[in-house]
């Protein structure tokens, strides 16, 4: 796969656990993937930051991606989230993603050693997994989570390496983004942030991985379709509808707000995994207002 096969939407799938007892629940998780391929995204980001990863043993990740294969036709992309905090880890899960029949790995920076990690030692990280991965790798910067952000000079020192496909961009920060672009042309440049759909877009994003997309997929692919049609004052009014969405879901309360509202749209969220807490009774409200404003979710008039 080159950079011009990783193109519009996909979505870093929420990981269903079983509500008593904790474990994994394959069915809810490929029903779910399911609805979202109706929908109309190009893409499922299997064990991604929405999905708990930092949270799943190695077997887990090893079924999620599995079972995520099973339902994702070969038409569409599956990309596997395969950052760990070791070089060697990171490879070994690249090589599991692969074999798996994942079409891509999104490998972050490790995280636990991040203050002492020089762009040097960074570059050499990214470089011996790309070299050694058996399907193309997707730089991936979440500094919210990492506390390492990628400059884009790290992006030009790896930019002509030719298992690199593209970034994902999570700082939220368009500037940011804007700089990628022109570190690495030739990658695939994807918009972390649903807040900034759009924007990136714009910028010449190649599509995005929008954790909005497990709650409000119609209208993420609606910006999309809207966008590649020519008609951007129909894709920026939809924007207009996602980004308090977004912001109020994702932005301020993360992976407990993503499952909440997908609980909300008639999908499966469920209960997040410990330490991670399930949002309390008045948050719950907010989300579904805010989904009603976006015009979704139960009650939600219609737009």
């Amino acid at each position: 796969m080159s950079a011009t096969g990783v193109r519009g939407l996909l979505v870093p799938i929420t990981t269903p656990f079983d509500p008593v007892t904790g474990a994994l629940a394959p069915v809810t998780l490929r029903a779910n993937a399911r609805s979202l391929l109706a929908a109309g995204v190009h893409g499922i980001v299997a064990g991604g930051s929405t999905g708990e990863a930092a949270l799943l043993d190695e077997d887990e990740y090893r079924h999620v991606v599995e079972w995520l294969r099973d339902v994702v036709p070969e038409d569409r992309l599956l990309v596997a989230g395969a950052g760990r905090e070791s070089t060697r880890a990171t490879i070994a899960a690249c090589q599991i993603a692969g074999d798996l029949g994942a079409d891509a790995v999104l490998v972050r920076a490790p995280a636990y050693y991040g203050a002492s990690l020089s762009s040097a030692a960074l570059a050499d990280h990214f470089r011996h997994v790309a070299d050694a991965s058996p399907v193309p790798v997707l730089l991936y910067n979440i500094p919210k989570y990492t506390h390492v952000a990628l400059s884009d000079q790290l992006l030009a020192a790896l930019a002509d390496h030719g298992n690199i496909a593209g970034a994902k961009d999570s700082s939220g920060d368009l500037r940011n983004f804007a700089a990628y672009r022109a570190a690495a042309p030739h990658w695939a440049m994807l918009m972390g942030s649903g807040s900034h759909w759009y924007a990136a877009l714009e910028l010449g994003a190649a599509g995005g991985i929008l954790a909005l997309g497990n709650f409000a997929a119609p209208l993420a692919v609606e910006v999309w379709r809207a966008f590649a049609s020519g008609d951007r004052p129909g894709a920026g009014a939809v924007q207009e509808r996602l980004t308090p969405l977004n912001k109020g879901t994702v932005g301020e309360r993360g992976v407990p707000g993503v499952k909440a509202a997908m609980d909300l749209v008639g999908l499966a969220g469920g209960p997040v995994r410990p330490p991670l807490l399930d949002l309390a009774s008045g948050e719950r409200d907010t989300v579904a207002a805010l989904l009603r404003d976006a015009g979704l979710g139960r009650g939600a008039a219609s737009r």
